[in-house]
């Protein structure tokens, strides 16, 4: 492999996938240019793209003498610092032991390396010697002698370049980290859109595109958390752009907490992203022979539209971020009891839905809170790790044998990183929370936040969860988190460190989601932060699936699961069909389409099966049976958006396609039914145009061209919310 090249003469570095190609350069006063990223453009170099001109208030650095023209403040860089004449914004911020926050960084060495770079404490895209090369930059700061070594890693085949920055303190004196950007990218006379994905609990990842301004654009999270509000995950992309047509360029961020990413269109029109970890309340201290990493982000270009785009990152998350046996397997499919009964049940009523479940065919039970401890309302329990045997008798090793008794596997609901002040643990030790001193907390849904920078925290909780685990046969986690983190003040580091609590409580919570993984292999492993508050790259690393948002509403669901997979697999998306009245928004769909928006995830059900009625419980076996049939689809197929929620408001429409073009399912929701309706033609996409595939619910045969070009009429229905269902196979 040899896809990362270095040319000694022109000191012009470039890293080719398939499809893409981003190169840099070496130039005057051993500085790092960022040249281009884009389409794979062959063995040109693109060195003539940098004009140098006299800028007026751009300063030169002294090093360059007489030469007015090389300024750091309008050329396009690899990662840039403050304190060096560059006004716009940058990657790195440092404090010197002195007092100072200038950082100069220049250019060198350099290694091409075989596999993937890996990242200490935190997650990351992986792979092998044939899968991926490893670009290590080594940049530095004269007078504190700081290394930066700037990490590229490249999957050819997937069309994805991972960067990461790995900051070295070789100097004698203590320097402070305040602003470690993960990367830094640089457009020259670019005019684009900025599509980001904000929200609020309960409606995540709902989509909004804007064009770029003078100035700059940021979304982030200051929560602990990537959040419900933003996510991690942006597009650049030209302003003609569309799901099958134009350039755009993906950024995530392989993190799970406190974010930035801030984009600047400057004074000559060049746009700047910079991403990663959030500035607020962060100061990492490096002594001399420490050593910071930034997480990784994880980069992709289509020439082909968003549509390509997020099938890059469907692809590389599935094949090499993803670590679960269950990634491309068959998952089990289950019934969680929240909504059936939140904190009101004893093991008859457990027992009786798992027996209702398996009636139905369902393959999985899950208990949720209410559990453990004193447990009885969201006041309580937290942090109490041990069975309530007044609510389930006789303890959970029996309830798990008796389900398993019939059939059924049995998944449980844990929110490790929690604590209610009225719990055992609290009383035992209120120091383990996290708490400024001085003042008073602020509280959420009556919980505190577990100071889990701590490792003996960590092995208190850890310790209970596995001595649960170990006793009966858990087959999935659901593992939870309530609140933002607040009160940031650890009680265990030195007051010029309570900058790094955000980060390490980070750390530690990966710490405690690897130990998991790690002992118990086998285990179906889904996170949740009240629905999709963690909804990011980093999560996926340890688990394959996280619970989409606690809206489970089916037409709601339309718009969150349709942000969602601009940047994730359909696979990972927590997905169940619920009571109606739904118990979020009151509404009222058909039993038939929130089967149909809840397949478009990993399907399962939200509801007490015991009082659904006999039409909907044959219903539901279909559903069931049908899903099993087509879960390979989701699971490791293409998926295309065929129209956009947010702007048609008749019907919403999505497409699967299998990786051979032999297999294509879509589906959607007939939003609204009118009289003398319209007749609506959609057109597929993905499939091979010589092919003759047949309509398995007609039995008429289309070929492919006609289905992409000439397109198919939507059935024509009555009542509002009608599911939209076609399964297509090549003859």
């Amino acid at each position: 492999m040899n896809c990362i090249t270095y040319n000694q003469e022109t000191k012009v570095f470039s890293l080719r996938t398939n499809q893409s190609m981003y190169q840099m350069q070496v130039r005057e006063h051993n500085t790092l240019v960022h040249l281009y990223y884009g389409a794979n453009i062959g063995d040109t170099e693109v060195t003539y793209r940098i004009v140098s001109l006299d800028r007026g208030f751009s300063g030169n650095p002294y090093e360059a003498g007489n030469d007015r023209t090389f300024s750091m403040d309008v050329l396009p860089q690899e990662y840039s610092g403050y304190g060096n004449g560059d006004y716009r914004i940058n990657a790195m911020e440092m404090e010197q032991d002195d007092g100072s926050d200038a950082v100069h960084l220049r250019y060198e060495s350099h290694r091409i390396l075989p596999g993937k770079y890996s990242l200490e404490g935190l997650p990351a895209m992986y792979g092998t010697d044939e899968e991926a090369q490893t670009l290590e930059i080594t940049l530095y700061d004269r007078i504190s002698n700081l290394k930066v070594r700037l990490l590229y890693g490249v999957f050819p085949n997937l069309d994805v370049i991972t960067r990461a920055v790995r900051m070295e303190n070789h100097g004698q004196k203590r320097v402070a980290i305040k602003r470690a950007m993960s990367m830094e990218m640089d457009y020259q006379n670019k005019h684009m859109d900025f599509i980001h994905f904000y929200g609020r609990h309960a409606m995540e990842r709902l989509t909004e595109r804007l064009p770029l301004h003078h100035g700059v654009q940021s979304v982030e999270s200051k929560r602990g958390t990537s959040s419900h509000q933003h996510n991690p995950f942006v597009i650049l992309c030209d302003q003609m752009t569309t799901e099958t047509q134009g350039d755009c360029y993906g950024f995530a961020l392989v993190y799970s907490g406190n974010f930035r990413c801030e984009i600047e269109v400057d004074q000559m029109e060049q746009t700047r992203l910079v991403m990663g970890i959030h500035p607020y309340h962060f100061t990492y201290r490096l002594n001399p022979g420490d050593v910071f990493e930034t997480p990784e982000v994880v980069m992709a270009y289509s020439d082909k539209g968003l549509g390509r785009l997020s099938n890059i990152y469907h692809d590389a998350y599935r094949s090499n971020l993803i670590r679960s046996k269950y990634m491309n397997a068959p998952r089990p499919i289950l019934v969680n009891n929240w909504e059936a009964t939140y904190f009101n049940f004893d093991e008859e009523k457990l027992f009786n839905i798992a027996c209702a479940a398996k009636e139905i065919g369902l393959d999985m039970f899950v208990l949720d809170d209410g559990w453990f401890g004193k447990r009885d309302s969201d006041f309580s329990g937290l942090g109490d790790w041990v069975v309530n045997e007044s609510k389930i008798k006789g303890g959970l090793p029996k309830l798990v044998e008796r389900i398993n008794g019939i059939g059924m596997k049995f998944g449980l609901w844990i929110e490790p990183e929690m604590v209610s002040e009225d719990s055992d643990l609290y009383r035992a030790h209120p120091e383990w929370v996290l708490r400024i001193p001085d003042r008073s907390m602020v509280r959420s849904r009556y919980q505190l936040n577990l100071d889990i920078t701590r490792k003996e925290v960590r092995d208190h909780v850890m310790n209970q969860i596995f001595s649960i685990l170990d006793s009966c046969n858990v087959e999935y986690i659901k593992w939870d988190m309530n609140r933002s983190v607040a009160n940031v003040y650890s009680a265990a580091l030195p007051a010029d460190r309570q900058g790094e609590v955000f980060h390490r409580y980070v750390l530690g919570v990966y710490d405690m989601m690897e130990r998991l993984v790690t002992r118990y292999p086998n285990l179906l492993f889904e996170n949740c932060s009240g629905g999709g508050g963690r909804f990011d790259a980093g999560m996926l690393y340890y688990s394959p699936q996280i619970w989409c948002s606690d809206n489970t509403d089916a037409i709601d669901r339309l718009k969150i699961q349709y942000g969602t997979s601009f940047g994730y697999p359909i696979s990972t998306m927590g997905s169940h069909v619920s009571v109606c009245p739904n118990h979020q928004t009151g509404r009222n769909t058909p039993f038939e389409t929130r089967g149909i928006v809840a397949s478009a995830g990993t399907f399962g059900y939200e509801l007490d099966l015991e009082k659904i009625t006999p039409e909907e419980k044959e219903i539901a076996k279909k559903q069931i049976q049908k899903y099993k049939e087509r879960e390979h689809l989701v699971q490791t197929g293409d998926y295309h958006r065929l129209t956009d929620p947010f702007r048609n408001t008749d019907y919403v429409v999505w497409q699967f396609v299998s990786k051979d073009k032999r297999e294509s399912i879509v589906d959607g929701v007939m939003l609204k039914n009118e009289p003398n309706p319209h007749i609506h033609l959609i057109y597929l996409r993905g499939l091979d145009p010589s092919t003759r595939y047949q309509d398995k619910k007609t039995g008429q045969v289309y070929t492919g061209a006609a289905l992409m070009k000439a397109g198919i009429p939507l059935p024509v229905g009555c009542g509002d919310y009608q599911p939209i269902e076609f399964h297509f196979c090549a003859l």
